[in-house]
């Protein structure tokens, strides 16, 4: 089958971002994921089914099929922003790389036109199913939510040994890894915790950049509108004196600490 053929399922196209990789980027956002995290601010993603969302205006529908070919339409209409900030485009979900013949093709296509590349993942499935992307991949942005395995599975469902696993992998195979730590009350806000996924994170080959994405609720809406519970009830968002105070926990392990990103 030709690349721009392959049909994949996407809930979202944002145009113009900067806060998922290098430069002015264009993130595709894929429907399903493997984690169920409590703070996830797009729970729109986690589920592979198209849905029904309730929003002030109405009801909108969640998901549609699409194919390689339309995406890189819209994509390859901003390669000029691209060459000028150094940007590209960048895969995010949901879990991306759940959708194995569709990225690879939608990959294959950015490539061939001379897009970089990037993409948003947990890593919490198969190596199997992460390293064919990685020669595709200029970047790839992981989270590290806990080193503590317990901990992680009660807030994510899952636990984290297959995670830290595939995070060295991704890094031993050359591809440029940047570690990303949703920081979140209750979870892993603590100096201890940001100190350990720190100092892990360092201990990747190559890798020497932490991004601390500090906790919000932008996401709650979604939750009422998909009549689920939100999982983290309400908790405020970390002041800007305490993510300072993690940044510089984060620094001490010898890598560039950046709040968001």
């Amino acid at each position: 089958m030709d690349n721009n053929s392959v049909v994949g399922r996407i809930f979202d196209i944002q145009k113009f971002s900067t806060h998922d990789g290098e430069g002015i980027r264009t993130v595709v956002f894929l429907k399903g994921c493997i984690l169920r995290c409590r703070w996830c601010c797009n729970p729109e993603s986690q589920s592979f089914r198209i849905q029904r969302m309730k929003t002030a205006n109405g009801t909108r529908v969640v998901g549609y099929d699409t194919t390689v070919g339309d995406v890189m339409q819209q994509v390859v209409r901003d390669m000029p922003y691209y060459r000028r900030s150094g940007g590209g485009l960048t895969l995010s979900g949901g879990e991306a790389l759940c959708q194995q013949e569709f990225v690879t093709a939608l990959l294959t296509e950015a490539k061939a036109k001379g897009i970089n590349t990037a993409v948003e993942t947990t890593a919490c499935l198969p190596f199997e199913m992460i390293e064919p992307q990685l020669k595709l991949l200029d970047t790839v942005l992981m989270d590290i939510k806990h080193i503590n395995s317990e901990k992680h599975e009660k807030f994510t469902t899952m636990k984290n040994e297959l995670i830290l696993a595939n995070a060295r992998k991704i890094a031993e195979s050359g591809t440029h890894l940047i570690i990303r730590v949703p920081t979140i009350p209750t979870f892993n806000d603590t100096e201890e915790e940001i100190r350990d996924i720190a100092r892990f994170a360092a201990s990747l080959p190559g890798v020497n950049e932490i991004h601390l994405l500090p906790y919000h609720r932008l996401g709650y809406d979604k939750y009422m509108g998909l009549e689920r519970d939100y999982g983290m009830g309400d908790l405020p968002t970390p002041n800007a004196e305490k993510m300072e105070r993690l940044r510089r926990v984060a620094e001490r392990e010898g890598l560039k600490a950046i709040i968001g990103g």
